[in-house]
């Protein structure tokens, strides 16, 4: 088994390059590029806080190396063969220039708006969900994993989880619903420090924003239309779904996971 595939089973709970992407093995050129677009955005390492920097840095890594595999024909092909793509991953900063290559102008405005779109969304229960079996409770584990979860979510995602626990879509974990009070102030501690060195930092989304902008402008002449994807990704059936309820998206879940079966089936 490759370095890659390990990595996705360590980070993404699935050797699937096509269940990292949340996309069908079918998927086109141009849907394969927006779910990279879209999870991408959500682990840059220029957007996340430092505690979850270094895990970030590794998702940010593998979803550059999966993109490149699954958008070249030839790559593709061998990959759909064999199930496997032995390359070694590059360094990050060659994976920042492949991600602003295909992505132009991304400011933390695009950011915020997407962040808006997904807490509530299908997207976010689904990765509540991995997360919670993938670490089998681990709240730790879940923050880690879940985009824009911090401190404050997690009585929210206690109610998603036990509304999933009550209709036995997951296990019950005793480690997450007992967890003891000691723990959640430390992880507290730790998380309010960080959010007062950042504060101390003085740093602004604007400053950030007009950082990444500097460096992507050297890349202009290679970039694509970023505007023209942002206006197809919010308008019409490009928007995430917000969550109508858990009981709808868990039997869309299980109705797609069916197709994928009777397809390779086939």
């Amino acid at each position: 088994m490759s370095d890659l595939l390990e990595k996705c089973e360590e980070y993404f709970n699935t050797r699937d390059f096509y269940e990292v992407l949340k996309v069908e093995k079918k998927a086109s050129l141009k849907e394969i590029k927006k779910a990279y677009y879209k999870l991408s955005l959500l682990v840059h390492p220029d957007r996340v806080e430092e505690a979850r920097k270094a895990v970030a840095t590794e998702k940010f890594k593998i979803l550059g190396k999966i993109h490149s595999v699954l958008q070249d024909p030839n790559k593709r092909k061998v990959y759909d063969d064999c199930g496997d793509f032995d390359e070694e991953l590059e360094s990050l900063n060659n994976w920042m220039d492949y991600w602003r290559a295909m992505f132009k102008k991304i400011s933390t405005k695009d950011i915020d708006n997407y962040k808006k779109e997904y807490i509530g969304s299908e997207t976010e229960i689904y990765d509540i969900k991995r997360a919670y079996v993938g670490s089998k409770g681990s709240m730790d584990r879940i923050l880690e994993m879940v985009p824009f979860s911090e401190c404050d979510s997690e009585p929210r995602i206690i109610e998603i989880v036990r509304e999933m626990v009550n209709n036995g879509e997951v296990e019950e974990y005793s480690c997450f619903f007992n967890e003891p009070q000691k723990n959640k102030n430390k992880r507290r501690r730790k998380w309010e420090q960080e959010k007062k060195e950042a504060e101390e930092l003085n740093i602004s989304d604007d400053d950030i924003a007009l950082q990444i902008q500097k460096q992507q402008e050297k890349r202009e002449k290679h970039m694509d239309d970023f505007m023209k994807q942002l206006e197809a990704k919010y308008s019409g059936d490009g928007k995430t779904k917000k969550r109508k309820s858990l009981k709808n998206s868990t039997e869309e879940d299980a109705s797609n996971k069916n197709k994928r079966t009777t397809r390779s089936r086939k």
